[in-house]
Order: structure tokens, then sequence, then C-alpha cells
């Protein structure tokens, strides 16, 4: 499920007049050439199999196994969408968007991932994810969550709604807080941000 409100033609972006580049960082190489195969089929038969109307398409630009590989590779190609793994060797999906958060770039980052937890769902927030989806999630949630995202709409998976607004609730509204307690590391200014990103409001709002 989308988590944006519907926002006005001023708000949002479209798509690329080109097939849209993506990079697929995942440690499984069965689990990439998946992906390619999915994400390169033709449009008219993606539409036909799946009812999902992706406009030009999409083209993988690159891959990588590693997290270290991901942050050479995205740097190198510069893609509209990261596809990316959380479990990843020598550097876990949020060590890559740390080590990508100080370079200068338009990608945008949905995760892909088995599980997890709620740590890690609001760290991937606060670090600037703008998808999170369940590898067990249907195909055409997978196509529909890189649409939305490319449009400049949040997208996360409805079994982790819950999750990550508890978490946000305990932001926003903590129990009998320590003087000068900050949690997760964040001031109540910056735990108000969170929300509202959370809720779906552009960065500008």
């Amino acid at each position: 499920m989308s988590t944006d409100r519907n926002p006005s033609p001023a708000e949002s972006d479209t798509l690329p007049g080109r097939a849209a580049t993506i990079v697929v960082a995942d440690d499984e190489w069965i689990f990439r050439a998946s992906l390619r195969q999915l994400l390169t089929a033709p449009a008219l038969v993606i539409k036909d199999v799946y009812g999902v109307d992706v406009g030009t398409g999409f083209s993988v630009v690159g891959e990588a196994g590693t997290g270290e590989d991901t942050v050479a590779v995205v740097e190198a190609t510069r893609p509209d969408l990261l596809l990316l793994d959380l479990d990843m060797p020598r550097m876990s999906g949020l060590e890559v968007m740390r080590a990508l958060g100080g370079v200068r770039g338009t990608w945008r980052t949905i995760v892909l991932c088995g599980n997890i937890r709620k740590s890690e769902l609001f760290r991937a927030v606060q670090l600037g994810v703008r998808g999170v989806v369940l590898k067990d999630a249907p195909t055409e949630v997978l196509f529909e969550s890189i649409l939305a995202v490319l449009v400049g709409r949040r997208w996360l998976d409805r079994r982790l709604v819950a999750d990550l607004m508890e978490t946000v609730s305990t932001l926003a509204h903590p129990s009998n807080p320590a003087a000068g307690h900050r949690p997760f590391g964040l001031t109540q200014r910056e735990r108000e941000v969170l929300t509202l990103v959370v809720a779906g409001y552009p960065n500008k709002e």
C-alpha cells in the first residue's frame, strides 16, 4: 500500500520519458537474476501478465552482491531507482544508505527484505528510503511500488504499517523521557518531521 496522500501535480514527479534505470543489490545471485528478468520484460508483457502499466518500462543498469559494490555501482550509474536488500555482506543495506547519503544524486531507494525489525524500519525511513517491500509480496505489488516511488510517493508493505506507526507514536509521545533524552538520537523537532514524512507530506511541507 502507498502511504502517501494523493499529491497534486505540482508536488509529484512523473515517470521519465524513457525506460527507468534501476540498480539491483542483493547477495543472492538467483534472486538478482529473477528480478532482472522481471524488470526487463517488455512493458506490454508486464501489463498483460500482471495488469500493471509500467509506461516505457525499466532498464537494469547495474547489479551488486555486496554492500561495498552497491555503493560503487550506484555512484557510477546514478540510476533512477535502487532496489536494495538489507542483509548484505561487508556492508548492510542501512550502511549502504548512510554511505550514499553524502553522495549527490537523484535516485530513490526501495528496500526489499524477507523481514525487517521495527528499529531497522525506522532507520530505513530516517535514512531516506522511499519504499519497503517484503520479498514474498506478489510481483504486481513490486511493480506498483516501483511506479509509486518513481513518481514521488512512498510505499510501505501493508504488513509493516502497524510496526512503523507504533514506532512513530513512541517517538512522538515518549513515556516519561529523562531530561535531555533523545529517543533514537532525535530531537523533538526531528521526531515531528519524521512523523510528517511517514504521513506522506512532501519535503517542502
